[in-house]
């Protein structure tokens, strides 16, 4: 668990550790190199580039350029770790994502800097929510979205030798720390950081540490809330899904992009299938206005209160 400091969670920007981990493993592994999009500064990059000055390639601001460049070295032997903001990622590059990564199957890393609300005052054409949407219809793309600095080393340590194309989903908004020192990250397989009975908080990414502090909420009226912490959207864990839903009757999902095909619809699918239960989708409904981070994340309930009054309506 984080630190306190007079009894305040310290919080860290996960930007910090990946870039970190990342260092590290070029340090390593000759293979490992960076392509990025004029986004040496926002991605966190500054250091690696001082370092490895010829591991770095800057292609401008030109992102379908800049996941076919990925993708030749690919091809190469190399292992490409693309950075860019999501929204320009993923939202401009989405026919590369598709046809140079997913459909020929090439090991690049996608990095997704500051996703979700995490630009808030730029505005919606900085707002990164649709990216687990869109990314979730494409075969053979594996999805992570990392709760904490820990789980991101983590998730950095195991995409440098995974098969096939991978979207990391780094996030600038600060967190605590919720997953243990040392823990493994396996691709796939939901992590249960709190036990209960009586409802399931699903969450991933930033929500994760705010479903633990809905649960705090809920435990001081009685109820019992287990909070699952979903970090591989695609492929996603099914059976602990569906034995959450068995176990506890109710499931809320709590996620910092839209409730449109996001993480909230893919246990959606699972559940409607294998065990349906009374489900609360949190996320963003539409179009999010200009404003600080946390103020938006309140604004669509995505904070402690917002999601533990989710989980009432459930409970009534």
């Amino acid at each position: 668990m984080s630190e306190t400091v007079t009894g305040v969670a310290t919080t860290f920007d996960c930007r910090v550790a990946f870039a970190e981990e990342l260092a590290a493993m070029a340090r390593r592994d000759p293979r490992v190199l960076v392509v990025c999009n004029d986004s040496v500064n926002s991605s966190n990059l500054v250091a690696f580039a001082q370092e490895f000055p010829g591991r770095l390639i800057n292609v401008g601001i030109a992102e379908q350029d800049m996941v076919g460049v990925a993708a030749g070295l690919a091809n190469g032997g190399y292992v490409p770790f693309v950075c860019a903001a999501a929204p320009f990622l993923t939202g401009r590059a989405l026919e590369q994502i598709k046809n140079d990564l997913a459909y020929s199957y090439y090991h690049v890393v996608l990095c997704g800097m500051s996703p979700g609300l995490g630009y808030g005052p730029m505005g919606p054409t900085h707002h990164s929510i649709e990216d687990v949407a869109w990314l979730r219809a494409i075969a053979d793309l594996v999805i992570v979205v990392p709760a904490d600095p820990v789980e991101t080393r983590a998730a950095v340590q195991w995409a440098v030798d995974a098969e096939g194309p991978v979207f990391l989903r780094i996030s600038r908004f600060k967190v605590p720390q919720v997953t243990p020192e040392g823990s493994c990250f396996q691709p796939g397989k939901a992590t249960e950081l709190r036990p209960g009975r009586d409802l399931t908080i699903v969450a991933s990414g930033v929500m994760v540490s705010r479903a633990l502090a809905a649960a705090d909420l809920l435990a001081a009226e009685g109820h019992q809330a287990r909070v699952l912490c979903l970090s591989t959207i695609k492929p996603i864990d099914a059976d602990a899904l569906v034995r959450a839903a068995a176990e506890t009757r109710r499931v809320v999902t709590v996620e910092e992009s839209t409730v449109s095909g996001g993480m909230g619809s893919a246990v959606a699918e699972v559940l409607c299938q294998r065990q349906p239960v009374p489900m609360r989708i949190l996320g963003v409904p539409s179009f999010a206005p200009t404003g600080d981070t946390g103020f938006l994340l309140h604004h669509f309930g995505l904070d402690a209160p917002g999601i533990a009054r989710a989980a009432r309506e459930l409970l009534l």
